[in-house]
């Protein structure tokens, strides 16, 4: 005989399994159905939708074929590192969508569009990101609403530009070690072929340990190795459809990433708790990013009685740790590794750019104040910037219905504002968008856009990179003293090959000659 309890158990198992049948169907097909069709009413065209994988196949499979083997020697790079949205472009016309899985992304290229995207910061915010993902680096990047505000508001004062003069010593530092590196290896007719790509990596790796955390690049090589790996995972991880509760697996790559994590985070907690106990005993806060942050934290609690809710715990404080390893080395050494090779090519650029350094500093270390009359420099790294930005796109997600431009998006959908298409868009750069010529920018990055946002490398509006003016005076810094003592050209072995692999690298290395100059 059947009982009440057996009745009622039947009962709720079967309303579970109807519920989550329904909410699995409605998740991979009813509703990017429902978008496709909203979509596709407003003009909007791409390919149809595609049950669960959308058009995450061909993604891979046209970034696998375009990745293949190197380009020709062409600043025309957008085939090889965007090649799938370019050809959805080419085929659906500039406002177009794919398909990443179930999630339909609208591709926005208009510059008016976009800094409306950019303003509306809480309306367009940041996607929430795969949990893997956020183990390489989270913090004020991922952020949003109060928390960003309050994590910007208690960050800013470590990158104000009086804070950064106080770092010079630490760019210099790291500077002379790369060039005593370069200088061991040349021949007894003073020049050398050498991969500069891990090089300026390291150099990158050597500036943010000392601006941030006072240690040397041996002392924090173990954390970069750490993150370097972590990075190449998270890549793998992102490439995959995304399943909810698919994290949760023990696959080797998952275990493998909760591995890394668990020791950046054990080392970044040592050295964070060994800081606030010398804050406690009343020694004076270190010159360094971290030092800064944590005095600027301590402020803020103290003008609110101590309370700890104004201020960030340790968890964000290692969140913060972490972005600083990782977005300081990353932007600055993708900024440096495509000067260099730029400037390998148009030997006449390098040579102007020469000029202008000995004319500004002769042959003295670079000071603060020369740094701001390096016109020539500054449109040089411009250029570089809009031809090969660091990050190649920004993905935003829509949480409801929006009105953006002519469109009405409907929550549910992304949008993708692309940097390296909008950089190399002819329609706003003129006939030579794929061509090196600082020369566009010795009016300034205003006259050069004609006041459009069509360039936007370090991102725009309120959530701009709090980092842009570090890694500016960085790359000038570096630029600067690599001129002062090397010509250099591309070796006969350098292969093209720009990559998007979180940020834009050379798949192959950069290997170039380097000849030491008579000082």
């Amino acid at each position: 005989m059947i009982t009440i309890t057996a009745i009622i158990v039947f009962t709720v198992l079967t309303t579970l399994t109807l519920t989550w049948s329904w909410r699995i169907l409605n998740w991979s097909w009813l509703k990017p159905k429902k978008l496709e069709k909203i979509l596709r009413e407003q003009g909007l065209k791409g390919n149809s939708y595609r049950f669960l994988v959308g058009d995450m196949k061909d993604i891979v499979k046209t970034r696998k074929e375009a990745t293949s083997k190197p380009i020709n020697l062409s600043d025309d790079i957008v085939p090889r590192v965007f090649s799938y949205f370019q050809q959805s472009s080419i085929k659906h016309g500039k406002n177009s969508f794919v398909w990443l899985g179930a999630t339909p992304r609208v591709t926005i290229t208009d510059p008016e569009i976009i800094k409306d995207v950019f303003n509306k910061n809480n309306d367009f915010q940041k996607l929430n990101m795969n949990p893997l993902a956020r183990l390489l680096v989270n913090g004020l990047v991922n952020l949003e609403g109060e928390q960003w505000s309050k994590h910007r508001k208690i960050i800013n004062p470590a990158f104000h530009f009086e804070k950064l003069k106080i770092m010079l010593p630490n760019f210099l530092k790291s500077c002379d070690d790369l060039i005593g590196k370069w200088e061991t290896m040349l021949s007894s007719d003073g020049s050398c072929e050498v991969d500069v790509w891990p090089f300026l990596q390291n150099l990158a790796s050597d500036a943010i340990s000392r601006t941030a955390f006072g240690s040397s690049y041996e002392e924090g090589m173990r954390i970069f190795q750490l993150q370097i790996e972590q990075a190449e995972l998270t890549k793998t991880v992102m490439t995959n459809v995304y399943i909810p509760g698919w994290r949760f697996l023990p696959t080797p790559t998952h275990r493998r990433m909760k591995e890394i994590d668990r020791d950046v985070r054990t080392s970044l907690t040592n050295m964070i708790n060994k800081r606030e106990e010398a804050l406690k005993a009343g020694e004076a806060t270190k010159d360094d990013l971290l030092g800064l942050l944590l005095e600027s934290n301590h402020k803020k609690m103290e003008e609110h009685g101590n309370n700890k809710n104004v201020g960030m715990s340790l968890e964000d404080v290692i969140e913060e740790c972490k972005l600083f390893y990782f977005a300081g080395q990353e932007t600055t050494s993708v900024l440096l590794v495509w000067t260099m090779v730029l400037l390998s090519r148009y030997p006449d650029w390098q040579a102007c750019a020469r000029e202008e350094v000995l004319q500004v500093f002769g042959n003295n270390k670079p000071d603060f104040d020369g740094l701001s009359h390096l016109k020539i420099v500054t449109m040089i790294l411009n250029e570089v910037l809009r031809l090969y930005p660091p990050v190649v796109a920004l993905p935003r997600t829509v949480h409801k219905d929006m009105k953006l431009g002519n469109l009405t998006l409907p929550a549910g959908v992304q949008v993708f504002l692309s940097i390296v298409l909008v950089h190399h868009d002819s329609e706003l750069w003129g006939d030579d968008a794929n061509v090196f010529n600082p020369e566009r920018f010795s009016e300034g990055v205003l006259k050069a856009t004609n006041g459009k946002l069509s360039f936007f490398p370090f991102g725009g509006g309120p959530r701009i990179c709090i980092g842009q003016n570090f890694a500016m005076i960085e790359a000038k810094i570096a630029i600067a003293m690599i001129l002062q003592l090397f010509s250099f050209e591309l070796s006969p072995t350098y292969a093209h090959a720009p990559t998007a692999v979180i940020t834009l690298k050379p798949q192959y290395g950069a290997h170039i000659i380097l000849h030491k100059l008579e000082i």
